[in-house]
Order: C-alpha cells, then sequence, then structure tokens
C-alpha cells in the first residue's frame, strides 16, 4: 500500500467537501434537524405532568400529514431539477408554454402525487400500528388543503432560487422545505418551543395546522381561529412566493436558461 496514494485520495475528498454545499447538509443540517426536532419531541414527553393519550397517534398522525407537505414541495422544486438535469428547459420553455402554466401544471402534478403517497401512508398506519389517521373525519380536507398550500409556497421560493443558481445549490430541493419543521410543532406544542421560536412559530402557517390536528385528537374539535390563521399566512406566501418565482426566472430568462444546464 501506498500512503501517498491513499492520502491523496482523502484530499481529493476533503477538497470537495470544502465546495460542495450538499456535502455540508449531510453533516450538519440533517443531525441539526433530527436532533432538534426529534430531542424536542423527547422533552415534550418526558415533562409532560400526565400520560399524554393518543400519543401514537399524535405521533403517527404528525408524521404523515409531514408528507403531504414534503411531497407538495418536492413535486415543484424536483420537476424543475429533473428539467436542469436532462438539459430540457430551454426546449421546454421554447415552446409556448409560459410559467404560468408550468406552475400549475407542477401543483395539480404534486396533488395527485400527495394524495397517492398520503393514502399510501395511512394504509401503512393502519396495517401495521392499527391507528385509524380517518376518525379525523372530515376535518382532514381543510388540514390537507393548508398543508398543501405551504408546501407550494416553500417549493415556488426554493425554484426560484434554483431557476436562478442553478444546479450547484440543487439540495435545496429536498432539504429547505424542512427548516420550517421545527418550528411546525410536528409531534410536539408550540409552548414546548424556546421563547424566541415560539414567535417565529407564529408566522408558520403549518404550526396551526399541527396544533389543531392535536386538538382535534385530543378534544374532537377543530379551533376555527387556527385554522383561518393559516389560511391568511398561506395565502399571502403563495402570493409572494409566486410573484418571486416569476421575477426570478424573468431574471434568469435574461442572462439565459442555458446557463442552468
Amino acid at each position: 500500500m501506498n500512503r501517498a496514494r491513499i492520502g491523496a485520495l482523502i484530499l481529493r475528498h476533503l477538497y470537495n467537501f470544502k465546495h460542495r454545499i450538499d456535502k455540508w447538509v449531510d453533516s450538519f443540517y440533517w443531525p441539526l434537524m433530527d436532533i432538534l426536532i426529534w430531542g424536542l419531541t423527547s422533552v415534550y414527553i418526558r415533562n409532560a405532568s400526565t400520560t399524554i393519550p393518543n400519543l401514537v397517534m399524535i405521533l403517527l398522525t404528525g408524521l404523515v400529514f409531514w408528507q403531504a407537505v414534503w411531497r407538495s414541495q418536492y413535486e415543484i422544486t424536483i420537476n424543475l431539477l429533473e428539467e436542469m438535469w436532462s438539459r430540457n428547459l430551454v426546449n421546454l420553455f421554447a415552446t409556448p408554454l409560459s410559467v404560468y402554466e408550468w406552475m400549475v401544471g407542477v401543483v395539480l402534478l404534486g396533488i395527485v402525487k400527495m394524495f397517492i403517497t398520503v393514502g399510501f401512508s395511512f394504509l401503512l398506519v393502519f396495517f401495521m400500528y392499527q391507528v385509524n389517521i380517518f376518525k379525523i373525519g372530515w376535518l382532514l380536507l381543510p388540514l390537507i388543503g393548508l398543508l398543501l398550500m405551504s408546501g407550494w409556497y416553500i417549493g415556488f421560493i426554493v425554484s426560484g432560487i434554483l431557476v436562478r443558481y442553478g444546479t450547484r445549490i440543487q439540495t435545496l430541493a429536498w432539504s429547505g422545505v424542512y427548516l420550517l419543521a421545527p418550528f411546525s410543532a410536528i409531534y410536539y406544542p408550540v409552548k414546548s418551543l424556546p421563547l424566541w421560536a415560539q414567535k417565529v412559530a407564529q408566522f408558520v402557517p403549518t404550526s396551526y395546522v399541527f396544533e389543531g390536528m392535536r386538538a382535534v385528537l385530543f378534544e374532537g374539535k377543530m379551533d376555527l381561529i387556527m385554522l383561518a390563521k393559516s389560511g391568511g399566512l398561506s395565502i399571502i406566501y403563495l402570493i409572494i412566493s409566486g410573484f418571486f418565482f416569476v421575477w426570478m426566472f424573468n431574471k434568469s430568462r435574461k442572462i439565459g436558461l442555458s446557463s442552468l444546464e
């Protein structure tokens, strides 16, 4: 064995690590997210003064509902990246297809795939853990609708950044949405967060959805004020994100979409 050649191989990957954002995300971002989310969940369970009713139901429902957010944004960002990866972005928009038609198309595709994914998750949870999420009843629809909207605005914001700066930051396509996860209170109440994080959560639409979900599981009723707050914020963010994506797309088109490929 030649130590110089082994050392050169190690250095090669270390230099690559230094200049690749996805390597930093894998090494630091994902461990941070896991420790934050599951650490806060563990602290919430440990500090509960009494046994938390429907704990398994709460955790599994939160997990399934988060799939709605993740899947809806994933379809927007990954569809854009696939056009870049296949060097088809210029061809796509050389056709009469407008940027607005593309936006509507990926949103509708995301809805279809989200329902497939979430429906499959419902069945898995039921058959593997005997937890029936359908107990929430008709309240599933507004909750999932609000989560879809959150996925859309995150997807368009991330896609706007991607369409401007290209695939060198492509890791945002599957990691960007998780910036909201700790503030969304998926598995624990907002009051479990530090005070500064609670203030941030007030501006995160998904936090109201997951709080509302737990209210349904604990009390059997939905807090309409939470629904209204989540809906209002989601609409505002969705409008802003749509304008942001179109603005970034037009800036990139002036430079030349081929530069992204």
